[in-house]
């Protein structure tokens, strides 16, 4: 990630913990997705274009540690909101997207007069039987452009980040890291992502624009619905030619709409 700056933090609980940072203005938090973050990650850099951006990594998430000592919803919450206190911040506007728009959701719910303003981007965290939302873990990785992705193409070039999977080695060494990353992530979206949060999302007092792209195919956009319809004075947009993956599609039009929160 070259394009930005990183530092480590440090928390109560010993998780060495990996942000990278970028821009000037006001200070926002962005909590990535199951995926993490992508090599000199477009939204990130995007988003430094308009606020002072800090995008830590989860633990099991490039060199980020602790994930052990995560048994729980409530243990990610809390650690989440010990990196945001590490980092001297205090109020910052969070956002979230998916798996980290749950977090995200969870820290506002848990203590809502720590988050001011609150964007949650194709959020994880409801379930509809009618709506089941995609099994990200039992999807083989040919089929996830397809499945995140507006424009698969595009989607399967940012995906592999010019790897080439017919080298061993750099197939060996990806599948290592998937498979730390989807460990951690598993303990919040596996085998659904339902861990309670639309029984607590009547507590969020920030301000709250939800975001969904239009062609989202792992979280149905339904979803947005219903997330509006359980956060008090919430907004609900979404934006077209967008997928799972909204913040690398269509950056621009997210960027807007967060700075007009």
């Amino acid at each position: 990630m070259s394009a930005l700056g990183s530092r480590t933090v440090e928390t109560p609980r010993g998780a060495k913990i990996r942000v990278y940072e970028a821009g000037s203005g006001d200070p926002l938090v962005f909590l990535h997705g199951a995926g993490g973050l992508l090599p000199d990650d477009p939204f990130v850099v995007k988003l430094a274009e308009r606020f002072h951006v800090f995008a830590p990594c989860l633990p099991g998430y490039e060199d980020s540690t602790g994930e052990e000592d995560l048994r729980d919803m409530l243990g990610i919450t809390l650690h989440t909101a010990d990196v945001v206190e590490a980092l001297g911040l205090e109020r910052p506007t969070l956002v979230g997207h998916s798996m980290g728009g749950m977090i995200a959701a969870e820290m506002a719910a848990v203590a809502p007069a720590s988050v001011e303003r609150l964007v949650l981007i194709c959020p994880a965290g409801l379930w509809d039987d009618e709506q089941p939302i995609a099994d990200l873990f039992g999807t083989l990785p040919f089929e996830l452009p397809a499945l995140l992705f507006h424009d698969p193409e595009v989607g399967a070039a940012l995906l592999t980040a010019g790897l080439d999977f017919t080298d061993m080695g750099a197939l060996a060494d990806f599948m290592v890291t998937n498979s730390k990353r989807l460990g951690m992530a598993g303990k919040i979206l596996f085998p659904i992502p339902d861990r309670g949060l639309s029984e607590r999302l009547y507590r969020i007092q920030a301000r709250t624009l939800i975001l969904w792209g239009e062609s989202d195919k792992l979280i149905p956009p339904s979803y947005g619905n219903a997330f509006q319809a359980a956060i008090a004075g919430s907004e609900l947009r979404t934006i077209a030619e967008a997928g799972h993956m909204l913040p690398i599609e269509q950056p621009q039009a997210v960027l807007e709409a967060i700075a007009s929160l």
